[in-house]
């Protein structure tokens, strides 16, 4: 079944390009919040297993994909910006749940700390709180390729730091995409790299004593630059914590391999349906060739 696609216009500021997947036999609505730059093409394996359970609602912030030609860019957007915007989607699609990957954690925490009465549960996968050594050597190390728009080098960093475990078919596919990118893109994932390595820890952690909502945390066993050690710094400022590791995966988890998506649907499912989830259709397999276009500054 194809998506619903509609603008939705925010503050009279910003036009949203959104995909709402509508399942009549569903009771609930997740909205999924993608990394930095990321387009709702990169959910393309998540959505085949939260549509058999869940309204799906899908989104390009304002600046990446079917949006960007809605708006203008002049300047950059702030995290509490995409924050605002998530909170408006929730309100305009009646979201029960919210599941983030990686930097899009970052503004999750900061709409969750707001507290949407409509939301009862979010995952939170890809993303720690603390800027560890590799997460800042590679942040740092692309502060230059992004401003001088090495659109190549700005596909290799990438693919050589947080997306070494990807087959080598979801490498090429992230490099064509890194590499075509207009300047405004770069310019504001710039920004964002700056925004990061300004931000404190207890910003987030902040937030999350803020959050009365049970909280999922997902990370990859290899992943080094938002570990599961890292995450489970949440543990004691989270009201409602819960954490998974999937194993032999890195930071882009289901895109991995077969038995990484296994292991992600299972714990989304679990803890999103703890009670539904096994008589739920979850023996699809991922798609054989996605277009892999997640990215995190």
């Amino acid at each position: 079944m194809e998506p619903k696609i509609a603008i939705v216009e925010i503050d009279r500021q910003y036009k949203v390009y959104t995909e709402h997947y509508r399942n009549a036999s569903a009771d609930k609505t997740i909205i999924l919040v993608n990394g930095s730059l990321a387009t709702t093409a990169s959910f393309a394996q998540t959505v085949r297993y939260l549509r058999p359970c869940f309204n799906v609602v899908l989104y390009d912030q304002p600046y990446a994909g079917q949006s960007k030609r809605h708006n203008r860019h002049g300047q950059p957007i702030r995290k509490e910006d995409e924050a605002e915007i998530l909170l408006e989607l929730i309100e305009h699609f009646s979201v029960d749940h919210v599941l983030s990957f990686s930097w899009g954690g970052a503004a999750t925490l900061l709409a969750l700390a707001q507290r949407p009465q409509r939301i009862e549960k979010a995952v939170i996968s890809s993303f720690s709180a603390r800027i560890n050594t590799p997460m800042r050597d590679y942040l740092e190390s692309g502060l230059a390729l992004l401003q001088a728009c090495d659109r190549n080098n700005v596909g290799c960093w990438i693919n050589t730091t947080i997306g070494k475990h990807l087959p080598s078919l979801f490498k090429r596919f992230n490099h064509r995409h890194v590499s075509s990118l207009a300047e405004h893109e770069y310019r504001q994932m710039h920004f964002h790299v700056n925004e990061v390595l300004a931000r404190d820890a207890e910003c987030y952690l902040a937030c999350a004593n803020a959050i009365e909502v049970p909280l999922l945390f997902v990370n990859g066993e290899w992943d080094e630059y938002t570990s599961a050690q890292d995450a489970r710094l949440f543990a004691e400022h989270a009201r409602q914590s819960e954490f998974h590791t999937v194993k032999r995966a890195g930071h882009f988890l289901d895109m991995e391999h077969q038995a990484a998506w296994h292991d992600t649907q299972q714990a989304l499912l679990g803890f999103l349906q703890p009670t539904h989830h096994r008589a739920a259709d979850v023996t699809h397999k991922p798609l054989s060739s996605p277009i892999s276009r997640r990215l995190q500054s």
